[in-house]
């Protein structure tokens, strides 16, 4: 079973139309060093701190993001992403991407609004992830 901590934010990422223009406007602002991820036909970045540290992630508006809004999307990690979706729904919330580990169904993430239209993501550590 994935660990069952909750707490503050553990990742963000950015998604937008031109990653290249915004990771080069990060990296020169923030200081940071862009490591490329491969999404198949194009990379996305994960963007490190100058001591290395992953620190977040730029996407390109493409593929499996498309769909996603160009703001900071924080994931806020939870014991159970099945149970955590279905209290957002209840709630008044909106599920935008919902993708659950191909190995276990209740861990992945989710990308929700809240009834006032925020967005952020929901995340249930799958087994093979820190």
């Amino acid at each position: 079973m994935a660990d069952t901590a909750s707490g503050p934010p553990t990742w963000f990422d950015l998604t937008v139309a031109d990653a290249d223009a915004v990771r080069d406007f990060y990296a020169s602002v923030c200081g940071w060093r862009a490591e490329p991820h491969d999404m198949g036909e194009y990379s996305d970045f994960t963007m490190r701190a100058p001591s290395g540290e992953a620190v977040t992630g730029i996407c390109h508006a493409r593929g499996v993001n498309a769909a996603l809004p160009p703001v900071w999307i924080p994931y806020f990690r939870v014991p159970s992403l099945t149970e955590a979706v279905e209290r957002a729904v209840a709630g008044g919330g909106t599920v935008l991407d919902h993708r659950p580990h191909p190995k276990a169904e209740d861990q992945g993430f989710a990308v929700i609004s809240d009834p006032a239209g925020a967005v952020c993501a929901v995340w249930a550590k799958g087994p093979d992830q820190d």
